[in-house]
């Protein structure tokens, strides 16, 4: 029997012990899924890789997990951060879930001066991102942080941590290939609005700002950040 479902258990994970289920996922599987006991699942915690797992009990509002053995070691993804200025809810959700999918180690929300979305909900972002990685077969989840004012972000900045500033003003210089080292880095995404003359000058004022072109057209935000995270892994990170 294969098993063809992947749940993320946010407990540590071993061979040989036991799960109690929370009322949620229960419904999920014995619910919506309609397992029975006797069932396989495949479960990670983020910390400990994945493992395949047996139903010893299912009931409406609960049910009981034995750990069976592991199939698959943590694969954690490069340092690279993703900050984004957030959009309309479900291009919001979009970038989130990609960024988990290409391999974002942590996805910063962040509020530019012309951010048009002035707040988030943190947890169901990070919800989002955790069904992305239950489908990509992803075994780590990246923190979806609160969002923070870019000014602030920027003022605390680690420069060991590169920053690829993708910049639409850039579009018809040019072209220049991305160049960058190797080590933390940090891909920057605007809101739909672009960056103010203010935030672009303090960012090519950061030794550690790659100015980066992403094609002769202006991208809208969303395709943006795939864009951005597809150019970065390709030179840098674990598709190279």
């Amino acid at each position: 029997m294969t098993a063809k479902i992947r749940l993320f258990l946010d407990v540590p994970l071993a061979i040989g012990q036991s799960v109690d289920l929370s009322r949620d996922h229960a419904h999920y599987l014995f619910g919506v899924m309609r397992l029975a006991a006797g069932a396989q699942i495949l479960v990670f915690d983020g910390k400990n890789g994945e493992f395949l797992a047996d139903v010893v009990q299912a009931g409406k509002r609960g049910g009981t997990l034995h750990i069976a053995a592991a199939t698959k070691p943590l694969q954690m993804p490069p340092d690279v951060w993703l900050v984004f200025a957030p959009i309309k809810k479900a291009r919001t959700d979009f970038i989130v879930e990609k960024a988990c999918e290409m391999g974002a180690a942590r996805i910063v929300p962040v509020q530019t001066e012309f951010t048009n979305s002035g707040r988030i909900q943190r947890d169901r972002l990070q919800a989002h991102a955790v069904e992305a990685a239950e489908q990509c077969g992803g075994t780590y989840v990246p923190e979806v942080a609160e969002m923070v004012r870019m000014d602030r972000l920027l003022s605390g900045w680690d420069d060991s941590r590169q920053i690829m500033f993708c910049d639409e003003r850039t579009a018809d210089d040019p072209a220049t290939p991305f160049a960058g080292g190797a080590g933390p880095w940090a891909i920057l995404i605007g809101p739909e609005g672009g960056f103010s003359q203010r935030e672009r000058e303090k960012l090519r004022a950061m030794a550690c700002a790659r100015v980066t072109q992403l094609g002769p057209r202006i991208l809208r935000a969303d395709t943006a950040a795939v864009a951005a995270m597809t150019l970065w892994q390709k030179a840098l990170g674990d598709w190279s």
